[in-house]
């Protein structure tokens, strides 16, 4: 019977979920259905064989990188708090290349994408990672297009996947890939689980463009947008808050922060609205207005255009505040139940 042979590359102080989160969507496809055509079948590699302790302890039963010959259908990379020794293991990096000219396809989880991009495997190619470190990648290796928003990002026998979780993510799209959208269904019903989650990553980024420019006058103005989001704010306005003509703070401005001005008070309003969604019973209307939206209809479209959630669907996500503690509600109307 033909399998599918996955080939994991463990090291230490690499993220147990990273590792265990794809595997078990395949292990679970296999017990569905897979075993009766192609299953999985799944093998642990290390250069630090036999036991491999990852950052949360966990041990991983590894065989050496000899153990990892001959073809291999897909070969998954994880991410984890190891990484930066990983990097700087020389060998590891140079088997990792060569694994990937005998793969069928190459899927790495969080920053595993480093260790692709570190081998020259990414170059000329898209690629995402967690989002925190989207920046970091796309500086280090300028030769690979990093998108900072897919949950994952498929380009040609390339998967990189986003944070941790989003490794299940990918491995459901390589289970439909393989096997159809039946077996993916059904594996990610088992495992309780979309099947394709909505939205992209950008949903669980604390902070969007948080990072405060070095030129003065910019940073200034930065300074001021945030400390004003519930009023209007024309560009003219803000460019006089830094002494400058509306053209050229909107020139220098996009140069420092890599974004224009009114794109950057859309983001700031759409991220003190996501602090509110999480930590307030404050309604729909009440956020909008208090962000600076002239009407819950143009908050609703620029909160779902930014992170594909409607501004309801994020607060069910992520609001850390229990029941047993909100205040009495006002009696507002939420036209988010619209």
């Amino acid at each position: 019977m033909l399998h599918r042979r996955v080939v994991v590359v463990a090291y230490a102080g690499a993220q147990a979920l990273d590792i265990t989160g794809p595997i078990e969507v395949f292990d679970t496809a296999n017990r569905l259905g897979a075993a009766s055509s192609a299953p999985y079948r799944i093998e642990f590699v290390s250069a630090d064989a036999p036991l491999v302790r990852t950052s949360c302890g966990v041990m991983v039963e590894a065989s050496p990188l000899e153990a990892g010959q001959g073809p291999i259908d897909t070969l998954l990379v994880p991410g984890g708090w190891g990484l930066d020794s990983a990097l700087e293991d020389r060998a590891l990096v140079s088997w990792i290349r060569r694994a990937a000219a005998r793969s069928r396809r190459v899927a790495s989880v969080c920053g595993g994408s480093f260790l692709l991009a570190e081998a020259g495997l990414l170059n000329g190619r898209r690629a995402t990672t967690h989002w925190a470190y989207t920046k970091t990648l796309a500086g280090r290796y300028p030769d690979v297009t990093v998108d900072p928003e897919p949950i994952f990002v498929w380009d040609g026998p390339f998967v990189t996947s986003a944070g941790v979780s989003t490794g299940i993510d990918m491995a459901l799209a390589l289970v439909e890939a393989d096997h159809g959208a039946a077996l993916a269904l059904e594996t990610a019903r088992f495992l309780v689980l979309f099947l394709k989650r909505h939205g992209g990553q950008a949903q669980f980024s604390a902070v969007l463009d948080a990072q405060l420019a070095d030129h003065p006058p910019i940073r200034a103005a930065q300074e001021w947008i945030l400390d004003n989001l519930h009023n209007p704010m024309p560009v003219a306005e803000i460019a006089q808050r830094a002494n400058m003509s509306p053209r050229n703070f909107a020139r220098v401005f996009r140069r420092e922060v890599g974004t224009t001005p009114g794109q950057y008070v859309e983001r700031s309003r759409i991220g003190r609205a996501r602090e509110l969604l999480e930590s307030t019973d404050l309604t729909i209307s009440q956020i909008a207005r208090r962000c600076g939206f002239v009407a819950p209809e143009t908050f609703f479209r620029s909160f779902g255009r930014t992170l594909g959630l409607t501004p309801k669907e994020y607060r069910h996500r992520f609001q850390v505040i229990s029941p047993a503690g909100l205040i009495d509600r006002h009696h507002e109307t939420d036209r988010s139940s619209a």
